[in-house]
């Protein structure tokens, strides 16, 4: 003998089931979104080789939280100039840092390296000839992209505040030959 529920009973049910789920499910997604990570697509070539046109994104929001951005994080921040666009680079001066390019070649004045210390950018393949001298102030952070010569960056329109970071680069997912954590991560040594 076979039996059915009746479909009144089992459509209210799977209903409600439905908005229970969905609930629950925006109760996670949301606080994530907006706290923890936040996607992103890389939109024009200011960071190629690393990254690339159309690659997709996840940035860690919440690192910076509890520790400062350190130099060669690769972050994502809104545009100093005008705060509704967003902006991927390399970190490559830290608060109340002088920093020096001569051609290719980076310096950064500090007070562990008071005489300067020579960046080692051996990931960079697209070099820009340069002549800047900038000094950063308490909560400012120098970045460049990473094809030089086709980034506009801090070389041209100055220091990110630390409020305007969002993040850095966590996860990169797409294209799926490249899926990694941390993408574009390097380290100096100093």
């Amino acid at each position: 003998m076979e039996l059915e529920k009746p479909k009144e009973k089992f459509d209210k049910k799977s209903f409600w089931e439905l908005v229970r789920f969905a609930l629950i499910a925006i109760a996670i997604v949301i606080p994530i979104r907006i706290f923890i990570a936040q996607p992103f697509i890389v939109s024009g070539s200011s960071m190629v080789p690393t990254f690339e046109n159309g690659q997709y994104l996840i940035i860690d929001e919440i690192s910076y939280r509890f520790n400062d951005p350190q130099r060669d994080d690769v972050v994502v921040f809104r545009y100093p100039n005008d705060t509704k666009k967003f902006f991927i680079k390399r970190i490559i001066g830290l608060p109340n840092e002088t920093i020096d390019i001569k051609g290719n070649t980076v310096t950064v004045t500090n007070k562990s390296h008071p005489s300067g210390l020579v960046l080692d950018q051996s990931f960079i393949e697209n070099t820009a000839n340069n002549d800047t001298h900038f000094v950063l102030k308490d909560g400012e952070y120098f970045v460049m992209g990473d094809n030089r010569s086709a980034s506009s960056d801090s070389r041209y329109w100055g220091a990110v505040p630390k409020n305007l970071l969002i993040g850095k680069v966590f996860l990169r997912l797409l294209p799926f030959n490249k899926i990694g954590t941390l993408p574009g991560s390097f380290k100096q040594t100093e």
